[in-house]
């Protein structure tokens, strides 16, 4: 089949990759340039210095709304569209525009997690596995009728970057299987259960700061899921914030104010969580590492050399 990809980040990089290990033709990539946006530096792999050393024209562009695109993809004349990562809605007009219209690979078990970093959501939210779907597009976000899904389990101490591994692996195999299949006439189409959607934005700073009315073991997952190369989940403390490396569930219960710097446990200094920390019926957070404004990472118990005072979540 002639292919066109839409797609951004290292996973377009591996969608792309994919198809020109397939036995289709990749016969024009359409991509982003380069952002300065924290969570697109990440994963950053080129999709547009691949399709330029394999010799594929390549277009940029922020949105797919203008004629000379719509021109182009024409002229390329695709049986199939494969779109992985794009980062803004894809009208009718070109994801219907081919025969087999657009295979979109998204990474989360759909129809949970559409939108955007389905990854760190999923683990904030302690979920058991993760995995990519390769579905076809229509006009709803990441709706569309499912062709393949592989899931990988989360365990107890994965972190985003564990999990962005494990997945990004999946694609590769996913892509070439799932365009084999449509190219056979073997693919069998299946709706997703719309009533099990759920929909996420995209993560920015305010996403990573902490609030420690969270229970603590959900800010552990926090921690985990803003795991490097994600900007680190903060706090303050005196006024400078504070980016938190490394964190667990303490084994005592604890009772206070959230956010109250109380006491050593293990190898680590013990935050007060929980909007009904009063009750003294739940752990705290244990504090391992962290890291300084001016990059310094410290072990907590060396920082905290003092206990009392807070955590806030302002200055």
């Amino acid at each position: 089949m002639r292919v066109v990809m839409f797609g951004y980040q290292t996973w377009g990089h591996r969608t792309l990759r994919a198809l020109l290990d397939s036995d289709h033709e990749v016969v024009l990539v359409v991509t982003h340039p380069r952002s300065d946006h924290a969570y697109e530096k990440i994963w950053d792999d080129s999709v547009a210095e691949l399709a330029e050393k394999h010799g594929v024209p390549v277009l940029l562009r922020y949105r797919p709304d203008d004629e000379e695109l719509l021109a182009a993809l024409r002229d390329a004349a695709p049986d199939i569209i494969v779109a992985n990562n794009w980062r803004t809605w894809l009208p009718s007009e070109i994801f219907d525009l081919p025969p087999h219209g657009t295979l979109n690979v998204h990474d989360s078990l759909l129809p949970a997690y559409a939108g955007f970093s389905p990854l760190i959501w999923a683990l904030i939210n302690g979920e058991k596995e993760v995995g990519v779907t390769a579905h076809r597009m229509n006009a709803e976000l990441d709706a569309g009728d499912i062709v393949l899904q592989r899931a990988v389990p989360v365990g107890p101490d994965d972190t985003a970057t564990d999990l962005f591994h494990r997945t990004v692996d999946l694609i590769e195999p996913i892509v070439r299987e799932a365009l084999d299949l449509i190219a056979s006439g073997g693919a069998r189409w299946v709706a997703q259960d719309r009533s099990k959607a759920s929909f996420f934005h995209k993560r920015s700073v305010e996403d990573s700061l902490i609030d420690w009315n969270w229970p603590a073991e959900d800010l552990e997952r926090l921690v985990r899921a803003q795991s490097d190369p994600y900007p680190s989940a903060f706090t303050y403390h005196r006024g400078e914030r504070i980016r938190i490396v490394s964190a667990a569930v303490s084994r005592a219960r604890y009772g206070g104010t959230p956010g109250r710097v109380f006491i050593r446990e293990g190898d680590g200094v013990v935050i007060v969580a929980g909007a009904d920390a009063r009750s003294g019926r739940r752990p705290g957070l244990i504090l391992r590492r962290l890291r300084t404004e001016d990059g310094t990472e410290h072990a907590a118990a060396d920082y905290f050399r003092s206990m009392g005072g807070y955590l806030t979540s302002r200055p």
